[in-house]
Parts: structure tokens; C-alpha cells; sequence
């Protein structure tokens, strides 16, 4: 099968969040089914080309846009330590900047930068006569392949067979433009946008709708998701639309690479394990503490450490981990080690925690893949209290590495993390339901009431570290959707 992705971020060339993880490790995942796959990203002005050897093409494409013709310079990479070529398309006007969406706002051409990318999509895989089965967009950033497919492609022989595979990410971002600007650029009729028609919601042109109306299957991100913004709050007033597309709306969970995320091969981590070797991972946390600057003599108390890798955002639940942490770190019964950034309010608290207990928590404001692989395999618990995730990789990579998750049970956190019964040693984490704070505490007792108890704090990380959560496992479903995609076009 011929596949040609196209997304505003992939990992590890241009990354905001886990949409560049899934992007960056389908492709190797597909490849190594005997899939073809033709990944495409903007070259964004911050992408270290030097780096991952991108280098530039003899080739220059012409892209319709509007009612006249735009150009973009082709340049040509790997997946670092694979095989799998990736494209990056150049425009001075679009993408010579630095970062992908522009913090916080966006840039205020984001809808031309995006539309632009989805189109010439198209004119590179012809140029590269590349003949898609499946166009796979992700996101409201390509939502506009969908229609484009429809309009402007479906009658050329050379994609006359080509499906389409919409997946959402997250639903809180939806690219909601102004209609006359998005359907120009579009190319698509201005009288095609109208009340209730497949590129209207609330008056504006909404990508993701139109994403959702003309692909031939919808997918996000985790079952549980998949029904959650159908029928709650979480799926933005976009639930009567996915209520349409039911038949085609499919939940395909998330996976991880373990070639980057085991501890057993990991470079970043002080000592590799297994979950036949767990008494390794005390090395491991020791480890994290001194790269923490916390206090070795303290490290010796019997006490957990909680890990947190996460934006410091409200959706994340971070208002209620601000809301009981205090208590226990002051009790010191447990340390805290956060590595995130986001709203200056979160960002100022937890500054502020570290300063008054140095010795029991730690901030990192900011990203670092490597202090994150090594939080995962140093820390006891990963803290998720997310308010909404619609599948989430954090877990996925605690699991691997041995490290409980402590998570409320919605969406992908639901479907991935099975609540521990201390009874039958059945179980992978700690779930709770309501996003309470009180809901939170009672966790987080639970948690250091099983820190204690043994055998049951082995048998769950070794629970856990069982677990397959591989990305070959998800790109396999995907391909199942494909097929299912592709027998209206054969």
C-alpha cells in the first residue's frame, strides 16, 4: 500500500506534542510492513537540517492556490536511523520562521500556511510519481486534503484510487478561519460555503469539519475518545457532525516506539533493566535525584518519587495536582519532579514549591527529550490528571519503564491504564474518576499505601511492563482502516 502522510509536525524534525510522535514513528512502522510511505512536512525555519542531513532537491513545485500559482522548494531527509525518506516543503512567504503554530496565539496566517501545505502535498507526490492509496492528514492543520481530494483531485486519473483517512488528534483545536479568505485559498466555489454546508460552523469556515465530512474514514486517537466527543463536551460542538460519520468514525489507539522508549536499550537512562531486573531501576532513581539536585542523604528515605512530564496547562490537571501536592511534599511523604511548561501561573507555583522544599521537588521549566526518558525510568508514579486526553503517550512510556501511572480515567487514559486490585495482583496503574481534588488525594494515598506493600508493588510495575502498547501494533490497525478506506475507490 502506497501511503502519503502529511502533518504540521513530526518528531523528531518539528515537535509541539505527542501528534510528532505518532507521525515521526508511524512511517518507520509502516515501512517495516512492507507499506511505501511518502511522509511530508514543512520545512520549518527552526528544523536543524544540518543535523538530520535534509538536504535540497532539483526540485521546485507548482502549487495552485486561489486563482493563481505559488512554488515550493522540495528538500529530502531520513528518519534518523532509518531508511524512510521524508519531504519537507520550503516557502520563504510561509515557513522561513521560527516555531510551527506561533506561541500563543498563532500566527495570524496560519490558515493560508496550512491550506498551502495540504495542496502542495498533492503536486509533490505527483512530481515524485507517487501514486497514493491512502492520504492520511492529521489534525485540523490538514483537514483540508479531504476536500481537496473531493474537488480538485478526484477526477485526475492519477489519484482517481486514492482514500482518504482523517485523524483528530485533539478536538480542542479545530482551525476555525475566515470563509472567504479558506475557500479562495481552497479553491473551492464561494457559494459552496453556506449555513450547514460541510465547510460551515458558526458562520466560519471550520477545517476540521470539512476534514470530518469528506474523508472516507475518521479516526482519533483511543476508543474511549471516540465516544466521548460524540456524546459529551469534549468534542467541542462538533458532536452532531461525528454523530453523522458514525459508521466511519473508528477509535485507533495510540502506540510507542520501543526502539526509543524501553529501558532496556536506552542511552539516556544511568542503568538499563527489565522487568525481570526491576531492583536496577533504584539505580536509576538515585541517578535522577543527583541530576535533580536533590539531596542524596534524603534520596535513602523510603519514600516515592512522583514524575510529571507535561504541559503545565489546565487540561492537564494541573490546577489540582497545585491544589494537594503541597501537603505531601510538606509531610515529606513524597518528592515531586516536574519537567513541562505552559501558563505563567502554573509555571510560577510549582517555581515557587521548589523553592521552599529543595530538597523535595524539582522544576524544569522547558523540554529535554533526554531529563524525560530519565524521569521515566527514575521516577516510582507518573502524575496524569488530565481533565481531558484524547489518548496521551505519557503513560505508555511509564508503563514501559516500569514507572506506575496515576491517572484519571478518561479517554486514552482510560482505555491504556487497567486500576490495580490489590487482592488479585491484577492491574498497571491507579485510576480515579471525577477531576476533584479530593478525588486526586485519595490517589495519591492509595499510591503511597502501595509504595509499601509488597509483593503488590512489584507485581504491578512488572503488570505494566508487560504491556504492548507498540506502535507496530497501532500502524497495523491503521492499515486495517486503509483497506477499509479504499474499497469505495477500487
Amino acid at each position: 500500500m502506497k501511503i502519503l502522510q502529511v502533518a504540521a509536525e513530526m518528531a523528531p524534525f518539528a515537535k509541539v506534542g505527542g501528534l510528532a510522535d505518532m507521525t515521526g514513528s508511524l512511517p518507520k512502522a509502516w515501512t517495516a510492513g512492507n507499506h511505501s510511505v511518502l511522509p511530508v512536512l514543512p520545512l520549518y525555519g527552526n528544523i536543524d537540517r544540518a543535523k538530520y542531513g535534509i538536504e535540497q532537491t532539483d526540485m521546485m513545485i507548482t502549487v495552485p492556490y486561489g486563482t493563481w500559482t505559488e512554488y515550493a522548494t522540495v528538500f529530502k531527509g531520513k528518519i534518523p536511523g532509518t531508511s524512510v525518506d521524508t519531504y519537507f516543503l520550503r516557502s520563504a512567504d510561509y515557513f522561513d520562521r521560527p516555531g510551527i503554530y506561533g506561541y500563543h496565539e498563532g500566527f495570524v496566517d496560519n490558515d493560508r500556511r496550512f491550506i498551502f501545505l495540504c495542496r502542495a502535498a498533492f503536486e509533490l507526490a505527483r512530481a515524485l510519481n507517487f501514486k497514493p492509496d491512502i492520504i492520511h492528514g492529521h489534525d485540523y492543520h490538514t483537514a483540508p486534503l479531504m476536500p481537496m481530494l473531493s474537488v480538485h483531485y478526484r477526477s485526475d486519473p492519477f489519484f482517481e484510487h486514492t482514500a482518504s483517512v482523517y485523524t483528530i488528534h485533539n478536538m480542542a483545536y479545530q482551525g476555525v478561519y475566515d470563509p472567504q479568505r479558506a475557500m479562495e485559498f481552497c479553491g473551492f466555489p464561494p457559494q459552496d460555503f453556506f449555513p450547514g454546508s460541510w465547510f460551515e460552523h458558526n458562520g466560519a469556515f471550520n477545517a476540521m469539519k470539512a476534514g470530518i465530512m469528506f474523508a472516507d474514514k475518521v479516526t482519533t486517537v483511543s476508543p474511549s475518545y471516540a465516544e466521548e466527543i460524540r456524546w459529551t463536551e469534549e468534542g467541542f460542538g462538533m458532536q452532531p457532525v461525528l454523530q453523522q460519520r458514525t459508521t466511519d468514525l473508528i477509535g485507533v489507539l495510540n502506540g510507542i516506539d520501543l526502539h526509543s522508549w524501553s529501558p532496556e536499550v536506552d542511552a539516556d537512562i544511568a542503568v538499563p533493566y527489565n522487568h525481570s531486573t526491576l531492583e536496577k531501576k533504584t539505580v536509576d532513581k538515585r541517578a535522577l535525584l543527583l541530576l535533580s539536585g536533590l539531596s542524596l542523604a534524603k534520596a535513602a528515605e523510603p519514600i516515592p518519587l512522583l514524575g510529571m512530564v507535561s504541559r503545565l496547562t489546565e487540561q492537564k490537571g494541573i490546577s489540582l495536582v497545585a491544589d494537594v501536592i503541597e501537603s505531601f511534599i510538606n509531610s515529606k511523604r513524597l518528592r515531586l519532579i516536574i519537567l513541562g511548561s505552559g501558563e505563567k501561573y502554573f509555571e510560577d507555583y510549582f517555581r515557587g514549591l521548589a523553592q521552599r522544599y529543595p530538597e523535595y521537588a524539582f522544576v524544569g521549566i522547558g523540554y529535554s527529550e533526554p531529563f524525560s526518558h530519565r524521569i521515566q525510568a527514575g521516577s516510582d508514579f507518573l502524575l496524569m490528571p488530565s481533565k481531558f486526553e484524547p489518548c496521551g503517550l505519557t503513560q505508555m512510556f511509564a508503563m514501559s519503564y516500569g514507572t506506575v501511572p496515576i491517572v484519571r480515567a478518561i479517554g486514552g487514559l482510560n482505555d491504556t491504564v487497567q486500576d490495580f486490585d490489590t487482592q488479585n495482583l491484577a492491574g498497571t496503574g491507579i485510576k480515579f474518576r471525577e477531576f476533584l481534588a479530593d478525588d486526586l488525594r485519595n490517589a495519591i494515598e492509595r499510591a503511597l499505601s502501595l509504595f509499601q506493600q509488597e509483593p503488590a508493588w512489584t507485581q504491578i510495575r512488572r503488570n505494566a511492563m508487560e504491556q504492548d502498547f507498540s506502535i507496530e501494533r497501532t500502524a497495523k490497525q491503521y492499515a486495517e482502516v486503509f483497506n477499509w478506506a479504499r474499497e469505495k475507490h477500487q
